[in-house]
């Protein structure tokens, strides 16, 4: 459904993105935001499925600044090897990554962004920051805690693990105080990554819970005029 496509942002770096369209018009567009282990089958699939929900789903390759074309699985080699990537993150460069996605997809129609772990962080980013977007869904993002001053300029949705061994509760508390105009859920047992299929940590009830109030939200703010 989907294939890759090539991306320019606006200090002219060139970097790759996987894009998949619907089969008749798409109601809107929808950029995803990966995890710590790039573009990979499960983010690949998450752009898959938001085309077969009607929409263009567009996923920029953040990383390739530091290694182009990098993506991983998830055993335990594998993320200690991602974890490198961020171990200093440039906020700024994956931002305008991101906004070159947005900007690719810009001509469909209102542009929502979701990103998870990693992704959910840069998400949130985009919504107080970036220009062209009309919604934007966060998972598990643990950087968000430290950009919450930062009141993001469309609506948006945060979905957390109750769980989470790198994200406590009382990061996300802090949020809800920070941010008591955001949509925020904690799914009670789930753990960091329960909305991926292909973790260990899968929460298919919280996952499914998750999706369809995602999909519900961008139903209700991607709306053409």
């Amino acid at each position: 459904m989907g294939h890759d496509i090539r991306l320019t942002a606006s200090d002219h770096f060139e970097l790759g993105a996987y894009r998949a369209d619907p089969e008749g018009a798409p109601k809107a567009a929808v950029v995803v935001v990966q995890e710590i282990f790039g573009v990979n089958h499960h983010i690949r699939n998450v752009c898959d499925r938001f085309a077969a929900q009607g929409y263009v789903a567009i996923a920029p390759s953040i990383f390739d600044r530091i290694e182009p074309n990098f993506q991983c699985g998830y055993s335990p080699d594998e993320v200690a090897v991602a974890r490198k990537f961020v171990a200093n993150p440039d906020w700024p460069a994956m931002l305008r990554d991101t906004q070159a996605a947005i900007d690719a997809v810009s001509d469909v129609g209102p542009v929502g962004i979701i990103g998870f772990c990693l992704g959910g962080s840069i998400a949130y980013g985009a919504a107080t920051k970036l220009r062209g977007l009309t919604a934007a869904i966060g998972y598990y993002g643990g950087a968000i805690v430290r950009f919450a001053d930062d009141k993001p300029t469309v609506p948006t949705q945060l979905h957390f693990g109750e769980n989470d061994s790198g994200i406590p509760l009382s990061d996300v508390e802090t949020i809800k105080t920070k941010r008591p105009e955001l949509e925020l859920f904690v799914y009670g047992g789930a753990q960091h990554g329960f909305g991926c299929d292909e973790r260990a940590s899968y929460d298919r009830p919280s996952a499914d819970l998750a999706k369809q109030r995602s999909l519900a939200f961008f139903a209700k703010h991607l709306v053409k005029p």
